[in-house]
């Protein structure tokens, strides 16, 4: 074993924990952003309050859950490459996988903000109700995964 790869190993934990903190704050956005599209599209285009939820959905996506998203994947894969014996296991495959459509559900959600910035959202606050659910199932397959390892 190299010497950076047994640093790594001594500060496995502390991955492991930072791993976690950021995915709970990248979590936290992705309950949050959808919440503020419910609200958002109850409103007028154009007026103060719409204005006011443009704002506080670009700072969400800005500063909280893209440095977010992007600390969970760097803890992650660093966490991978001291322990490459993980891709051995069929519960961290499945993981994996509801990481990566959590990433495609971030994007879609920051395709969403955009078209509200733009006073170009054509949905009803029901279907952000509805998209507002699919983390929360992704979330649950990742952490029984992680936690559990079923498999």
């Amino acid at each position: 074993m190299n010497a950076l790869l047994l640093e790594i190993l001594a500060w496995y934990e502390w991955l492991r924990a930072l791993h976690i903190i950021s995915f709970v704050a990248w979590m936290a956005g992705l309950f949050y952003l959808p919440r503020l599209f419910v609200y958002h599209a109850q409103v007028k285009p154009g007026s103060d309050a719409s204005e006011t939820f443009k704002v506080m959905e670009r700072k969400l996506l800005r500063i909280i859950m893209n440095p977010a998203m992007i600390a969970t994947w760097v803890f992650g894969l660093t966490m991978l490459a001291a322990r490459p014996d993980l891709l051995g296991h069929g519960w961290f495959h499945v993981k994996l996988f509801a990481v990566v459509l959590l990433t495609i559900v971030h994007m879609v959600f920051a395709r969403w903000r955009r078209a509200f910035a733009e006073d170009r959202n054509t949905r009803d606050h029901r279907f952000y109700r509805i998209a507002n659910e699919i983390p929360t199932i992704l979330l649950i397959v990742i952490v029984i995964m992680g936690v559990v390892e079923p498999f």
